[in-house]
Formats: C-alpha cells, structure tokens, sequence
C-alpha cells in the first residue's frame, strides 16, 4: 500500500511537473499580470493611498492654545496676602484659545486634498500603457521567432535531404563537389542562425518574465494567435485623444489642482475667528475673575501678498500646461497618420509576399528539385531557388514584426483599452 501511494505521488509530481514547463500564456494573460504584479505599478497604489489617507485630515481643525502663569502680580510677595489694609493683590492666570478655521477654508483645502490622488491615477494608467506597449513588443517578436525557428527548421531537412542524396549521386558523377560544399555551408549557417534565434527568444522570455515580476527563468510559452487589425476607421482627432490618453488627462487633472490651489489660496484672504477664554485665581481675599474675547484675522493688504503671487503663479502654470497639452496632442495626431499609413503600405507588401511573391518562388523551387531528381536540372539551380524562396519567407515575416509592431505603436498612442 505504502509502494503504491509512493508511486502515485510521484506520478501527480510528474504530471503537474509536466503541466507547468507546457504552461502557454496568451497576451491577455500576459497583460493581466503584468497589471497585478509589476512593482512599478504597485508604487502608483501606494502612492494613491497615500494621498487619500492624507486627505480625510483636510477638515482639522488647529490645536487649542493653552496658557497658564501669574496675571497682575506685584513682585513684592508680602502683597498677595490679605491684611487689615490691603485684600491682597494678583492672579494665577489660567486660559485656553482656539482658533476657529472658515468654513470656506476648510471646504477648500478638503477639495484639493481629495483631489491630489486624481493625477497619480492618471499617471499609473499611462505607465500601464507603457508597459502593455513594451510586452505586446516583445511578445510578437518572439511569435514572429518562432515562426522563423519553424522555417528554418524545415529548410534544415530539405537541406539534409539534398546532402544526402548527393552522397549517393556523387559516388556515381552524378554530382559536382562544390554544389556538396555548399550545400553542407548552407545547412551549418542554418544551424547558427536557429541557435541565434533560441537565445533571441530567451531573452525575451525573460523580459517577459521581469514586466510579469516572476522568476526570470520561468519556463512558459506564447500562444502564437494573433490580429492584423485595420486602423482606417479609428478616430484619432484630438477631442478623442484627451479622453483617452493618460498623459493628457493626467495634465487636465493637473491643471484641476491648480485651480482648486487658486480657490484654497483665495479662501485665505477671508478672515478667521477665534475665542480666548482666561480663568484668575485671585489671590488673599479678591474675587475669582475670568475674561472672555473674541478673535477676527484682518487680512491686510502687506500680509496678502504672498496668497495673490501664489494665484498669478497657478494661473500662469495652468497657462503652460494647457500648451503641453496642445503639444502632446499635436504630436500624437501627426504620430498616428504617419504610422496609419505605413502600417497600410506594409499590409499590402505582405499580402503581395503572400499570395504572389512566396508561392511563385515556391513553384521555382519545386521545379527546381523535380528537374535536379530527374537529372535534366543543375544542383546550383536548386539551391539558389531555394536560397531565393527561404529569404523571401524571412522577408516576409520581417514585414510581418513590423506589421505588428506598427499596431502596438498606434495602440499606444491611441491609449486603447
């Protein structure tokens, strides 16, 4: 029983060992993760809690003054106490003051304060798009990897196939030496250059691996499903553009702060009240006295300076801003045109590689080979059509990565969802 639990246990170990080095991710796998793990965007988190936490203190009030000491009292000591001639003089003072803020202020500053975590939320949601951006980069440069390790891979046994078969031609002159080498070059530089991809696509399991923050060694593989998506329809004007680009609604937020600075500056320039209440312990035979006063702040026009130079100062930031703004957009709109219309001129190079260039130097080949296994065609030949036929499929797939690069950069530009 106990050997046959062994063996089960082992078994389930192998099984699931099995499962994770064959775990495949698809993009949105990758993204979601990258969205929960990456540390960079848990800062933002923390940095946005911050803010909020920070915010419910906005309506507090200033702590209350407490005073205490001796009031009116002569330095000569004999005089506190009572005698037939005197009642006794001075007072242990003891009072307390309490500024009593605007309301105006109060509701002012909560606003801001509530407000300040608008532009870290706006700055995480653009690091995210930065992020997507550069995993969707890395992601279909090694689908397009793969898809060059799966043609190489084939050529390699075409290759092997001719070698051999001009090892048993050659033993009858059926083959000239030099076509042999050449084909023997050929399949070694096919070799190299499967090699040179592997540790092409290693490297970019692992930067993966680092956005996802995982262990940089994790084995996984990619689901090589992908979208050639057509852009001529999407709407890039500016208008559109601000509701969707995080860094331009970070600057909007921005410049909502500043206007809510504007407004808190402004608030206080209103006066404040405040109420002093003092308790005196008179001393010999005198009555307890207490006094009770009122308090107003008179902002004055030499104690206003600073809150007037503080509203220009936003006023002339908000100024900058929304030119930074203007840029941003400008920019982005000019961006997307130009990327639209290469990424249309691609589309049309790879479908013309597909459906004409690709099979027509196919046919070259097969023709090629069938007149070479038939004695009536020349090695050479073969080869150079198949040499012509496996560049065009690289080509092809370079067109391919730029194809899908393009997109990722118009995505990112368009910030989609």
């Amino acid at each position: 029983m106990l050997k046959n639990k062994f063996y089960i246990a082992i078994s389930c170990l192998i099984l699931s060992a099995s499962n994770l080095a064959a775990q495949t991710l698809s993009l949105d796998n990758v993204l979601n993760t990258i969205k929960t793990n990456n540390p960079q965007l848990k800062i933002y988190d923390a940095e946005i809690q911050s803010m909020d936490a920070a915010a419910k203190g906005a309506k507090s009030w200033m702590p209350p003054q407490v005073e205490t000491g001796f009031f009116m009292t002569p330095y000569n000591t004999k005089m506190w106490k009572a005698n037939e001639m005197n009642p006794g003089m001075g007072n242990y003072m003891l009072g307390v003051t309490q500024m009593i803020p605007n309301a105006s202020k109060l509701k002012a500053d909560f606003n801001l304060m509530n407000a300040m975590s608008s532009v870290e939320k706006e700055n995480k949601n653009y690091t995210v798009n930065q992020l997507k951006a550069l995993a969707k980069t890395n992601y279909y440069q090694w689908l397009v990897l793969n898809k060059k390790i799966k043609i190489a891979d084939d050529n390699l046994l075409l290759l092997d196939y001719m070698i051999k078969s001009m090892e048993i031609r050659y033993q009858y002159n059926m083959d000239k030496l030099p076509t042999y080498y050449k084909a023997k070059s050929q399949y070694s530089a096919l070799e190299s250059m499967i090699l040179m991809l592997q540790n092409d696509i290693s490297q970019k399991r692992i930067m993966l691996n680092t956005l996802m923050a995982r262990d940089k060694n994790t084995k996984f593989e990619i689901d090589e499903t992908y979208e050639i998506k057509d852009f001529n329809l999407a709407i890039s004007d500016t208008t559109s553009l601000s509701k969707n680009r995080s860094d331009v609604k970070a600057i909007e937020k921005t410049m909502e702060i500043n206007q809510l600075k504007i407004v808190a500056e402004k608030t206080k320039l209103l006066p404040e009240f405040g109420i002093k209440y003092d308790h005196m312990f008179a001393f010999g035979e005198q009555p307890q006295q207490f006094s009770l006063m009122g308090m107003i702040t008179i902002p004055m026009p030499w104690s206003t300076k600073m809150n007037k130079a503080n509203i220009d100062s936003f006023q002339i930031k908000n100024e900058s801003l929304n030119w930074q703004k203007q840029m941003i957009l400008n920019e982005a709109t000019g961006m997307i045109s130009g990327m639209n219309n290469e990424l249309t001129a691609l589309k049309k190079q790879y479908e013309v590689a597909q459906k004409s260039i690709i099979p027509a130097l196919k046919k070259n080949y097969e023709t090629a080979i069938l007149a070479w296994q038939n004695n009536t065609g020349d090695l050479f030949a073969t080869l150079d059509a198949w040499e012509a036929l496996n560049m065009a499929q690289i080509d092809a797939l370079d067109k391919l990565q730029s194809i899908l690069a393009a997109q990722v950069e118009i995505e990112k530009q368009l910030e989609t969802k």
